[in-house]
This record gives C-alpha cells, sequence and structure tokens, in this order.
C-alpha cells in the first residue's frame, strides 16, 4: 500500500513545473506587452512635446482654433501710457496659470484714428491659446506705418524687459500683428527686426508697396470690399513683393471691409492662431490648418502661399 502511495504521489510534482512554465511565459508577455507600451510612450505626443519644448496646450481641432476662447484662462493687467517710453501704453492679456512655462508673446497696433479698444478682441482670443497679447495705444492717433512699426518694437522690448509679466515671456518667440496702418508698422517692424518669428498685418495700409526685405513669416489679411486699403493697392502687392522662399501666405476675406479686424472674426482668429502657433511655438500640429492651402469659402474669397517650410 506505502509503494502504490509513493508512486501515485510521484507525479504530483510535475503539475508544479507546468504551472511555472506558465508562470514565466506570462512573465514574458508580460514584458513583451510593457516594452511595447514603452515604446509607444516614447513616440507618443509626450515625445512630440519633449521635441518641441515650446508647444503648448492640447492637440487642436478646428472646433478648438474657431472657439471664442482656448484652453488656457486668462488674465490682464493695465499699463499706463505715463510708465512707458517709445508708445501710448496699453493692455497686456496672458495666460493666469505659469505650470506650462513661459509663452511666446504678440504686440497689436490699432489703425489710423483708432485706439486698443479697437483690437482689444484679439487679446483674450489669443492670449486663452496660449500667448502673451499686447493691444497698444500709439503715441498719436494719427501716426503713420513707419511710426507705428517703430512703436511696435518698442512696446515688444517692454514687454519682455521691464513689464510685470516678463518672467511668463520667451523672449526669443515674439510676434507682431496691426490693423490698417497699424498693418503696414507691421511690415516695417519686421524689416527692421528680421529676427521676429511671425507677422500678421490685417487690411493693411502702406505708402511703401515692396517688401522684399522682409525675413519673418508673414500672413497678410485683405477683405475684398476694402474701399480704405483696396487689395489690389495694398494686400497684394505687398504679398506679391516678398521673397518667394519665405513662408507667407495671403489670406483675402469675402463680403468683408477694412474693418473686418475690429470685431470678433473667426476666420482671422482661425488663421492668426494658427500662423502664430507654427511660427512662434513651431508648432506642427497647426500646418493642417494651413496646408493644403485653406480653398474658398462663404468667408474666404481666395488664399495663396506656401505650405510652410520645415526646419
Amino acid at each position: 500500500m506505502q509503494q502504490h502511495l509513493q508512486s501515485s504521489a510521484a507525479p504530483l510534482p510535475t503539475p508544479h513545473r507546468a504551472t511555472r512554465r506558465r508562470t514565466g511565459r506570462l512573465a514574458g508577455a508580460a514584458a513583451a506587452l510593457a516594452a511595447v507600451v514603452g515604446l509607444t510612450t516614447l513616440t507618443g505626443p509626450g515625445a512630440h512635446a519633449a521635441d518641441n519644448p515650446y508647444e503648448r496646450g492640447p492637440a487642436p481641432t478646428v472646433s478648438s482654433i474657431e472657439a471664442l476662447r482656448g484652453p488656457y484662462a486668462v488674465s490682464d493687467t493695465t499699463v499706463s501710457s505715463l510708465a512707458v517710453s517709445g508708445f501710448g501704453g496699453g493692455t497686456i492679456y496672458y495666460p493666469t496659470s505659469t505650470a506650462d512655462g513661459t509663452f511666446g508673446a504678440v504686440v497689436v497696433s490699432p489703425g489710423f484714428t483708432a485706439d486698443q479698444s479697437s483690437m482689444a478682441w484679439l487679446g483674450p482670443r489669443l492670449a486663452s491659446q496660449g500667448f502673451v497679447v499686447f493691444t497698444i495705444d500709439t503715441l498719436s492717433r494719427y501716426d503713420q506705418p513707419d511710426s507705428r512699426g517703430r512703436q511696435l518694437l518698442a512696446a515688444l522690448d517692454y514687454l519682455t524687459e521691464r513689464s510685470s509679466v516678463r518672467g511668463r515671456i520667451d523672449s526669443t518667440r515674439l510676434g507682431v500683428m496691426g490693423h490698417s496702418m497699424g498693418g503696414g508698422g507691421t511690415l516695417e517692424a519686421v524689416k527692421s527686426r528680421p529676427s521676429l518669428q511671425a507677422a500678421i498685418p490685417l487690411t493693411p495700409w502702406n505708402t511703401d508697396k515692396t517688401w522684399p526685405e522682409v525675413r519673418t513669416p508673414t500672413l497678410i489679411i485683405g477683405a475684398d470690399g476694402d474701399s480704405v486699403a483696396p487689395v489690389s493697392s495694398h494686400a497684394e502687392p505687398f504679398y506679391n513683393t516678398l521673397p518667394s522662399t519665405l513662408d507667407r501666405a495671403y489670406l483675402e476675406l469675402n463680403n468683408a471691409t477694412h474693418f473686418a479686424p475690429n470685431s470678433n472674426n473667426t476666420t482671422i482668429a482661425k488663421y492668426s492662431i494658427s500662423w502664430l502657433k507654427r511660427f512662434i511655438d513651431n508648432d506642427t500640429r497647426y500646418e493642417q490648418f494651413l496646408c493644403p492651402i485653406p480653398r474658398p469659402s462663404l468667408t474666404i474669397e481666395e488664399y495663396r502661399g506656401n505650405c510652410p517650410h520645415t526646419s
């Protein structure tokens, strides 16, 4: 009987060996899965963000760039004309949180006879997408484009060197925008300071019609119904004389006037955000809105340009 029990018990270790083999196979599979997950993580959004330290905010969609507000809560501060020199003061709009580090910055000039209130809508709309935005007053409402260009640069210098939000700004990532004579001033500013990374003249006006000296990626926005600065004698020749090797684009608004940039405009916002993100933040996630070239639509009469160059 004892012999029978021993012979019956002898095979018992075998299931233990099988269990160990199964456990080993499961451990190996888990390790392989972990490796795959690790590779996926390394090639996913985190790696993309690591490749581009300037990238800010979630992946964009058409809805997100057309929205009245982006992902960042916004604060603002007033700058008195008495506290600055070279321009007329203004309002700074900036992302409230500092969790994402520093941001690129944009200064916006109003047009002839106008003040910063005419461009105020762009402040929170752009800042909520991850920029510090300074809408300025000019020294005189009657300042010409060359003066407005100098004032844009003076405002950028104040913003990055002396303002209360200078610690939130990456001073190597700057752009300029402006309406009408402020748009002409935008071209003057980037002509004088080619290190700027983005320019957006809005229904621009200038007596200088040729801009071969510009080295900054430039999006010119005109309006088909503009009788103050008709595109045929302003926006179009400005665009046509930019270097052909430059990242450049011309967007002509459909059924719009010279004053379209003075109120909330989804088309202006959508393409301005995409341009600033692509060239100030080097964020290639926004190329999808600039390339292929947008087609004519209810709001776009015409769009010309090149797909952004990759560096």
